[in-house]
């Protein structure tokens, strides 16, 4: 009996951890994926140290969701910017100065806040505090580059990065919460010291990075803007292929005609090649985009809502381990999901993790203790990673390998624009009507998340079915 749990337990874990140990043991790749988490750190600690911090001292939840909303508008418009120059000119050359950036912006911060100096100065301070590279965007890129045409341990890679994600927030929720408690200066300084560390680990890893639009464009003899003409007319040709098999299954399962077969597949090669050449903006993109946005905005609202509650109950030193209980959940939720080979479509799994995660967080206006939200962030916490992980696949769908830093940039913009909102209207009701009005916010930007992401049904279940841009450059 004893042998044969035994065995059962060695047969799991090989099936649980197996496919994630040999991603692990390919030369080099534990050290930017380890690094990148770490320096990502600045993403679970800033946004919980400023909401602390600023409470504490300026007593003011308004204030609060304001500069974090700042932050997140900021991350928006400078994430996309940033994955569009990492892959033009590099990953090396991008991060190190925007690095610096952030370094100097922290200092700062944490100084104003300490000395309670007019709200005016957090306000002009807070954008540079967005100056973060696009650490997972870039992880993924590198995992995209060594794995290019296996897809089913690509997707495992995103899964094994979503779970190195959550351990992020699974350790940095609770130390956000204790250290911006303790001291601001503590909080940040911690910070500081995790992306030095993580980018030296990550940039001086050479032999992983995949090759800027400068580098192949000078390999191939050409201008960067002739580089892309080249490859935007190859997609082109890769995506009339595809929309003419699609349009020429579907109308042979229609039973139409010979001639009708073929008016559908000239239809659709017409269609593509209508289109303009050299954007990433399909509608399937758009669908995938305002869906982050709502997402965004409710987890945004959910996460400040939460800091006033427990800080009506008189447990705040708490409210980083109820957060790491919905990063723990996720991470094991991560664990399973990147495990197996899903034959279930993607379009499906999307739309089922999504709901679970809504109607979860919607629920918490409900709840009257804080440990209860922590019991109902463990169950739902499962389908959050899933979530960005069949978003981090869908991208593989709609934008080609070169240009997957920026569209993974784009869909993290749109969601930290949410989050800007989300914030800032929690903060509102907050002030006005306490925790519980942070709530209804919460509920109602929920159901408006699912009702967006139901809108966009059509063109995100279609991207599905389009074949990965994995065979060319753009």
């Amino acid at each position: 009996m004893a042998n044969q749990l035994t065995g059962t337990i060695r047969d799991i874990n090989r099936k649980l951890f197996g496919g994630y140990a040999e991603l692990l043991r390919i030369p080099h790749t534990a050290r930017f994926a380890v690094g990148a988490v770490i320096a990502c750190m600045p993403y679970p600690m800033v946004g919980m140290t400023i909401t602390i911090s600023v409470q504490h001292y300026y007593g003011n939840y308004s204030l609060a969701g304001a500069l974090t909303a700042v932050q997140a508008i900021s991350l928006a418009i400078l994430a996309p910017i940033l994955g569009r120059l990492v892959d033009k000119f590099g990953q090396r050359q991008v991060s190190i100065p925007t690095i610096a950036v952030w370094m100097v912006a922290a200092t700062a911060m944490v100084t104003c806040i300490t000395a309670r100096v007019p709200a005016w100065v957090l306000f002009c301070i807070v954008p540079f505090m967005a100056s973060i590279p696009p650490w997972g965007a870039m992880s993924r890129s590198r995992w995209t580059h060594l794995l290019r045409g296996d897809r089913e341990r690509t997707n495992r890679a995103f899964s094994l990065s979503s779970v190195f994600d959550e351990c992020m927030w699974v350790v940095g929720n609770p130390l956000a919460s204790t250290l911006a408690v303790l001291s601001g200066i503590v909080a940040f300084s911690f910070t500081g010291v995790c992306v030095v560390i993580g980018a030296l680990m990550f940039l001086t890893e050479l032999s992983t990075e995949p090759p800027s639009q400068t580098r192949l464009a000078r390999e191939a003899g050409m201008t960067r803007r002739e580089y892309r003409e080249r490859e935007a007319a190859r997609k082109l040709v890769l995506q009339a292929e595809a929309a003419a098999d699609h349009a020429r299954a579907q109308a042979e399962r229609d039973d139409a005609t010979p001639d009708e077969v073929q008016a559908a597949v000239d239809r659709a090669i017409a269609d593509v090649r209508a289109g303009r050449k050299e954007s990433i903006w399909s509608a399937g993109m758009l669908a995938v985009c305002v869906t982050w946005f709502s997402l965004g905005a409710f987890q945004s609202a959910t996460g400040i809502s939460i800091i006033a509650f427990a800080t009506e109950q008189d447990m705040k030193q708490y409210t980083g381990f109820v957060f790491a209980c919905f990063s723990f959940s996720s991470l094991v939720g991560a664990l399973v999901y990147g495990a197996k080979n899903w034959t279930i479509p993607l379009w499906k799994r999307f739309y089922f993790c999504l709901t679970v995660v809504s109607v979860g967080l919607g629920s918490f206006l409900f709840a009257d203790h804080l440990w209860k939200i922590m019991l109902i962030y463990l169950i739902i916490g499962v389908c959050q990673a899933p979530t960005w992980i069949n978003g981090n696949q869908l991208m593989l769908h709609l934008v080609p390998p070169s240009r997957f830093t920026e569209g993974v940039a784009w869909m993290g913009a749109m969601n930290s624009i949410g989050s800007s909102a989300g914030s800032a209207i929690a903060g509102q009701f907050i002030d006005r009507m306490g925790s519980h009005g942070g709530f209804m916010v919460v509920t109602v930007l929920a159901l408006a998340s699912l009702a967006i992401a139901f809108v966009g049904f059509r063109q995100i279940k279609s991207s599905t079915e389009k074949p990965e841009l994995t065979a060319i450059n753009v």
